[in-house]
C-alpha cells in the first residue's frame, strides 16, 4: 500500500495480478473485470482509513453504486501485476465518489481510469439524509490527511 497527497488528493495503492479466469481466450482482461479491480481499490482505500464496508454495514449503512464510468485506454493481459489508484473526489451528505486509475506496474501505462459513485442508504434502501455517521466520517478522515 503507498498513499500520497492530502484531503481530496488522498490516492491510495493497491496491486493485484491478472488472472487467468479474468482473461478471455486470447489472454486479454475482460473489460467487466476493471469495475471488479475498482472495489478492490475503493474497499482497501477504506480499510486503510481504518473501516471496512462490514463496519458500515454493522453502522446500518449501505453503499450501493447508483452510477458507474471506465474508459479504456490500453489492454491488461494474463500475469500482469496491475496497481490500481483510488481517491474519493466529492462526498456529500447523500453519496460518496471513488475515482480509480488502473495502471500495468512494469511499465505505468494507463489500462483504465473512471469512478463509481455510492448512495448511502440504510438497511431497507432509504437515502440516509442526516445523521449519516458514514458521511461524517469520512469527512472526519479527509480533512485529516
Amino acid at each position: 500500500m503507498s498513499e500520497s497527497g492530502s484531503g481530496k488528493n488522498f490516492v491510495h495503492v493497491c496491486k493485484a495480478r491478472v488472472r487467468y479466469g479474468e482473461t478471455d481466450q486470447m489472454g486479454v482482461a475482460y473489460y467487466g473485470r476493471y469495475l471488479d479491480w475498482f472495489e478492490m481499490g475503493r474497499t482497501e482505500l477504506c480499510r486503510a482509513f481504518g473501516k471496512t464496508y462490514r463496519d458500515w454495514e454493522a453502522e446500518g449503512v449501505m453503499l450501493p453504486v447508483v452510477e458507474a464510468n471506465c474508459r479504456y485506454r490500453s489492454p491488461l493481459f494474463y500475469d500482469d501485476v496491475i496497481c490500481v489508484e483510488t481517491t474519493v473526489t466529492a462526498l456529500t451528505t447523500v453519496s460518496v465518489t471513488f475515482q480509480c486509475r488502473v495502471t500495468r506496474e512494469s511499465d505505468g501505462r494507463l489500462a483504465a481510469e473512471g469512478w463509481t459513485r455510492h448512495a448511502f442508504v440504510n438497511p431497507q434502501g432509504k437515502l440516509l439524509r442526516k445523521g449519516n455517521p458514514l458521511a461524517d466520517w469520512l469527512k472526519e478522515q479527509l480533512a485529516y490527511l
